[in-house]
């Protein structure tokens, strides 16, 4: 159709609508551009859509570094991404740009083996807008760094625990950056000849103090302030008068006390640990502390205009800040009030006071708070370098090299511009003309004077810009500095004087009329509208007398310290002060002239968003970046030219390994030709390398090509040279070895035939006293036979005479012993005679009388059955009689089995006190105790003669000499004897040592084992849950048995059963036996039953134990504390 368009869909999947006219000019897309490439100097199709596609599709994937040759392009991830970490520095160590996808390692690496490789002193130049990742860049090349130099040393630590304390105190959250660097720093890192790290140097550059006194909206103060808040403790924040982030003016200007992503805690605790490592007294942390707060409380301070002698004056309302503030800085309220109210003027000698407005105080306010921020900041850097920083040790003439890492700030463009901007910026341009001039100037420049076939490449040049503000006569910064030296230079002065110099410029944007305060400046970023407004003030960067007299009036020794410059500076040489534009412009020529002697590699960093937000490309912002930044250009001249580059000298002393038979440089003349040759035979002729006058220039490949084949040769020269000094140092070693061999064996020879002597005279020795022990041997044996014959002779006679008495004793006895069963069986057949003939009798006498009655025959009859019904009497009472005995004796035979079994059964703690102790019965009055238990029978048995007696009467003591026994007391003795402060009462808990000391910790085990046996006795601790099994498994064994065993206590029952079975055979008289009674056996048995442990000591602590529970106080005597008084006795 006529009106037809085409669909097309971009690299976003949105579709696009063209027209066939423009059809036309649509080009397929070149490979390389579908899927991207790692080095974009392989791009087919070379434009910005192609360069930004690139970095798009590879950002998409969060692949975010690109290589353009050796200059790395990095996209902010505004994310963390795995690929930092120990493996990737593993990974990335000892690899040429190529051979590894693009990395921040990778470049970092690179540094510092061009270091070693060359000898040269190496930088690494990171830019970028400011949010685009340069911090954070540097302190990952950091982190490589300390980790491949392989030594893990102190100061590698050192180095990497700086930048917290920097980022503490000189970056900031801007609109731009949650961690923008309000300060630019250039970290010179030293490396001894083996490649570690033996020091370092920080130089900081223009921190932007007027942060601390007001921020822009969204923005906040410098990171340290919240993290002072949010990480001290509640007692130091009281110390210091601290409250919240939102009480103080100086941190809410920006109505943003809290940054997304950070934990001002978790940070602080950071910053005090790295302070630690880098040599910060605690002293020194709490006067730094004292004096953030202290700024904080000046900037809640209020100010009410006042009229005096008709000129305008102010005064400070007095309150609590200005107290705390004085006390912080340690000088008088009343001169602070003072300072910042009046200025003293000296004029022809004359001191004279003059009032100063509200503004006017408030601006000296914040000038005294910029001066203490910004000579702190300067003093911790110091510190920082006076830890970090070694004196390099020269070691064999070598000059220790170094590599340093620029992170500065970066490109800034705000709504309103001020002084730090245009000094931010200049340092900017600066770096982008290092950049032009290091990558096409100088280049291009080598590539004529080499007469190399070169076609000239167009690139931004920023040269007129960088002219006009800060190098040709009558710049924009000189005429900065002039007009701030005149007394009565205002802004406005300033600003016509510029006008006037540079409005015919091309790169200076006069204002449009006279009441507007700004110009612009064409940067190489893009145009930047500067505000006037305070740039003489901010460029001159002094503090009046007043409050330098202030300080000097101060007792605290740490302001004086920070402020001892300003302090011996006069005052007419403080109006001589360079202004702060001049140092700043010196500095940056020092850092200039600095990294014009190093090799320099380069970062790229791109702000993908201006949201901060991760996976968000802005197409429009990153084009921008790309090309100020010169990008299109870097890559055309990075393709086309030669980067890697080598005079013949040095190539042909490199490479003369390649080819064989070649001498030399400094025995040889035709350098050139040689270096031909080498690059002939090793990278082809059609190869796209070029020889010029002095030098020869390679691409990237063929560095890497010439390397690798260096390498080889140089491993078969060393394998070769290896194997030579392996076969003469062997071989060597095998002549050492053999004569040392030979003087062995002849040492040995002699030394077996010196041992063999010695056996033999030995053997000989040997055979001499066997003989002779033979001899007497034999002598011996039969002097020895002869004696053992008359031995058994005398033996069998005493024997024989032994045995004979022995047999008349026992035929004695057996015919004694048959003689008394004789006479017992006599004995029961008389009786069983009588009786029979008792029953015969019987048997007559009633045959007598039946016959009176009946017939003879029938009393007869009558009479013998009578008679065998009493002999079957007899015969059953003879049968009962023997029943009887054999139950006796089976019922003695039982009662033997159950006191054998009684006796292998464990001792229980409630049956042996219930058994023992039972006739105590259950209350604690006297006389009403139950029976005795077996075994204390004869405790019942009292005399008749005591029966009367009161039992409240004592006993009688024993006829011996009397003692004063009041002296004894427990309480003397437990203060005397026991350890520890253990005292004489009585505690409801187990004791942490014995009561008496022990040397044995056998003894010690015991005497605890006791005091808790006690304690369990009298209910004071349960019983344990836990029971152990004895060893058939079947019974369990209580806590008390077990302290028994252990005490030596487990006979008592088998001695207490076999008392007690005595007592029931005996059945004999207690009172005459009362010394042998079963309870003093009980006692001595308890006395003198061997145990585990000393017996002494054993019983002593035991007694000890019980006492103390017996003597408690106020409590009232108890059946079981009865029981311990009886253990005790």
């Amino acid at each position: 159709p006529i009106n037809s368009k085409i669909r097309e869909t971009d690299s976003e999947t949105e579709e696009h609508w063209i027209s066939p006219q423009n059809a036309t000019n649509i080009k397929p897309m070149h490979p390389t551009s579908i899927h991207g490439v790692e080095d974009m100097i392989q791009l087919g199709d070379l434009n910005e859509a192609c360069i930004l596609r690139n970095l798009f599709i590879r950002y998409r994937d969060r692949v975010i570094y690109t290589y353009t040759g050796s200059i790395l392009v990095a996209v902010n991830p505004y994310q963390l991404l795995p690929i930092y970490t120990p493996d990737h520095i593993r990974l990335y160590s000892n690899k040429k740009i190529g051979e590894m996808p693009p990395h921040i390692f990778g470049i970092a690496d690179n540094c510092y083996f061009n270091m070693q490789r060359n000898n040269k002193d190496q930088c690494c130049i990171i830019s970028g807008e400011s949010g685009a990742g340069k911090t954070e860049s540097t302190k990952l090349i950091l982190q490589f760094l300390a980790a491949i130099s392989g030594q893990h040393s102190w100061i590698e630590q050192q180095v990497l625990e700086a930048n917290p304390i920097l980022e503490a105190f000189g970056n900031a959250k801007t609109i731009r950056n949650d961690n923008s660097s309000r300060f630019g720093k250039y970290i010179d890192i030293h490396f001894n000849r083996r490649g570690a790290i033996e020091g370092a140097k920080i130089e900081q550059y223009l921190l932007e103090k007027s942060r601390v006194c007001r921020q822009a909206p969204d923005e906040r103060n410098y990171h340290i302030f919240y993290c002072m808040l949010r990480g001290m403790s509640s007692d130091q924040k009281t110390k210091l008068g601290l409250g919240l982030a939102t009480d103080y003016n100086y941190l809410n200007m920006g109505n943003c006390t809290v940054c997304d992503g950070r934990d001002d805690m978790k940070e602080y605790s950071s910053i005090l640990s790295a302070m630690k490592v880098l040599m910060f007294t605690d002293t020194e942390n709490w006067e730094i502390s004292k004096l953030l707060a202290a700024i904080l409380h000046m900037g809640n301070l209020r100010f009410e205009a006042r009229t005096f002698k008709h000129l305008d004056s102010c005064v400070v309302v007095r309150s609590p800040d200005l107290a705390k503030a004085a006390t912080l800085l340690e000088v008088d309220p009343q001169d602070v009030m003072t300072c910042l109210t009046t200025r003293t003027l000296i004029t022809r000698g004359e001191s004279v006071s003059t009032p100063l407005s509200v503004d006017q105080g408030l601006d000296v306010r914040d000038a005294f708070v910029k001066g203490i921020y910004g000579r702190l900041f300067v003093w911790i850097v110091e510190k920082i370098n006076a830890a970090i920083y070694r004196t390099l040790s020269n070691e064999d003439n070598d000059i220790p090299r170094s590599i340093g890492l620029l992170d500065i700030f970066g490109f800034e463009n705000f709504n309103i511009n001020s002084f730090e901007q245009l000094c931010i910026n200049l340092a900017n341009e600066n770096l982008q003309q290092f950049f032009v001039r290091h990558v096409f100037k100088l280049e291009q420049e080598e590539y004529n004077l080499e007469r190399i076939n070169w076609q000239h490449i167009e690139f931004t040049d920023n040269q007129d810009a960088l002219d006009m503000i800060a190098i040709k006569p009558m710049n924009i910064i000189s005429l900065i500095d002039e007009e701030s030296k005149f007394p009565k230079g205002t802004d406005a002065t300033m600003l016509s004087k510029l006008n006037s110099q540079h409005k015919l410029s091309i790169n200076y944007i006069p204002p449009k009329n006279s009441h507007e305060t700004h110009f612009g400046i064409q940067h190489f970023a893009g145009v930047v509208q500067y505000e006037t407004k305070g740039f003489l003030e901010k460029n001159r960067d002094s503090l009046h007398s007043d409050i330098i007299q202030l300080v000097h009036s101060s007792k605290n020794k740490f302001i004086k310290q920070i402020f001892q410059a300003d302090v011996a500076m006069g005052v007419e040489t403080r109006k001589r002060s360079p202004t702060l534009s001049s140092q700043f412009k010196r500095s940056l020529d020092l850092l200039m002239r600095t990294l014009s002697v190093c090799q320099p590699f380069f970062v790229r960093c791109i702000k993908p968003n201006e949201l901060k937000k991760p996976m968000l490309f802005d197409r429009g912002l990153c084009v921008r970046q790309l090309r100020y930044s010169g990008m299109m250009e870097t890559i055309r001249i990075r393709r086309a030219g030669y980067p890697i580059r080598y005079t013949f000298a040095e190539f042909v002393d490199r490479y003369r390994v390649l080819m064989p038979g070649v001498k030399p440089a400094h025995k040889q003349e035709d350098h050139r030709g040689t270096c031909q040759r080498i690059a002939v035979s090793v990278l082809g002729r059609n190869e796209d390398w070029k020889i010029g006058r002095t030098k020869i220039f390679l691409k990237d490949h063929h560095d890497v090509q010439l390397e690798i084949e260096r390498d080889k040769a140089i491993t078969d020269k060393v394998i070769l040279i290896q194997k030579a000094v392996r076969g003469m140092k062997d071989r060597a070693n095998f002549l050492k070895a053999r004569s040392a061999v030979i003087v062995i064996q002849t040492m040995w020879r002699g030394f077996i035939c010196r041992k063999n002597y010695r056996v033999m005279r030995t053997g000989f020795l040997r055979l001499q006293a066997l003989c002779r022990s033979r001899k007497h041997y034999l002598a011996y044996r039969d002097s020895r036979t002869r004696i053992i014959q008359l031995q058994a002779r005398c033996r069998a006679f005493l024997i024989r005479r032994t045995f004979c008495t022995r047999l008349n004793s026992i035929c004695t006895i057996q015919a004694y012993a048959r003689g008394m069963i004789a006479r017992r069986r006599c004995k029961h057949l008389r009786l069983e005679r009588e009786r029979r003939l008792e029953a015969e009798r019987q048997r007559l006498a009633e045959e007598e009388r039946l016959r009176n009655l009946m017939t003879a025959r029938r009393a007869r009859a009558e009479a013998e059955r009578k008679h065998q019904e009493r002999l079957a009497q007899l015969a059953l009472e003879q049968e009962e009689r023997e029943r009887a005995e054999r139950e006796e004796a089976c019922r003695k035979k039982e009662l033997l089995e159950q006191m054998e079994q009684a006796r292998q059964e464990p001792v229980s703690d409630s049956d042996m006190v219930d058994k023992m102790f039972g006739f105590l019965g259950s209350t604690s009055l006297p006389n009403l105790e139950g029976d005795a238990p077996a075994g204390f029978e004869d405790l019942e048995y009292v005399s008749k003669d005591y029966e009367d007696d009161s039992i409240d009467e004592a006993l009688p003591l024993p006829n011996e000499e009397q003692e004063d026994l009041s002296e004894y007391k427990f309480a003397k003795f437990a203060a005397t004897y026991f350890q520890g402060n253990t005292t004489h009462t009585y505690v409801r808990r187990p004791l942490k040592q014995p009561l008496l000391f022990h040397e044995d910790e056998g003894d010690q085990l015991a005497a605890l084992a006791v005091w808790v046996t006690v304690l369990r006795f009298m209910g004071d601790m349960p019983e344990p849950k836990y029971q152990i099994s004895i060893s058939d498994g079947s019974e369990k064994i209580p806590v008390m048995t077990k302290i028994y065993e252990t005490l030596g206590k487990r006979t008592y029952k088998r001695e207490l059963q076999a008392l007690q079975g005595d007592e029931e055979v005996r059945s004999s008289i207690i009172d005459s036996q009362k010394r042998n009674s079963v309870r003093h056996k009980l006692v001595s048995l308890t006395l003198k039953k061997k145990s585990k442990i000393t017996e002494e000591v054993r019983l002593f602590g035991i007694s000890s134990d019980c006492c103390k529970r017996i003597n408690t106080p106020n409590r009232n005597t108890s059946v079981k504390e009865q029981i311990l008084q009886i253990e005790i006795l």
